[in-house]
């Protein structure tokens, strides 16, 4: 068998193995589209003309209400778990970044894992940092020790 370039295997998309991540990640996609909008509108709308038919009784008030309830009860798990799904490919995307970036902090790998006050020591080096920029800006109209970049004209940065 042929060896599989990393690149290959990074392209290729495998198909999630968990039904419920199939599952939420096309009820998510479908919920996000105009179209599911446009049935709920027209549940809504085809709910409110059928109250002189019922006469705006407690039934019918209690059918919109019930189903109404049950799909917002269920979507929050789907919406939470396409946030989390989104949230960790973030991550996962920056942690490269990171990585790759010759002088970047390796330590800064996996920062979500840390307990908060381990966070708020990191989060004061970068308020340092950025304090002490600012006052060289002020200072000298610089804060990155890089020159300037010099954009044709015409061209947008």
């Amino acid at each position: 068998m042929a060896p599989v370039s990393q690149t290959s295997r990074l392209s290729s998309r495998p198909r999630p193995k968990s039904w419920f991540t199939r599952f939420a990640k096309a009820t998510s996609r479908a919920a996000g589209r105009p179209g599911a909008f446009g049935v709920a509108i027209a549940v809504v709308v085809l709910w409110a003309a059928t109250g002189p038919l019922f006469h705006y009784s407690d039934t019918w008030q209690l059918v919109i209400n019930t189903g109404t309830t049950i799909v917002t009860f269920l979507m929050v798990f789907l919406i939470q778990n396409t946030q989390n799904r989104d949230s960790e490919a973030a991550h996962l995307k920056l942690d490269e970044l990171i990585r790759a970036l010759e002088g970047a902090h390796n330590a800064l790998l996996d920062l979500e894992d840390l307990d908060d006050e381990e966070l708020d020591k990191i989060r004061a080096t970068y308020a340092d940092l950025a304090e002490s920029a600012r006052r060289l800006l002020r200072e000298r109209g610089v804060d990155t020790g890089v020159p300037d970049l010099e954009v044709p004209s015409g061209a947008r940065p």
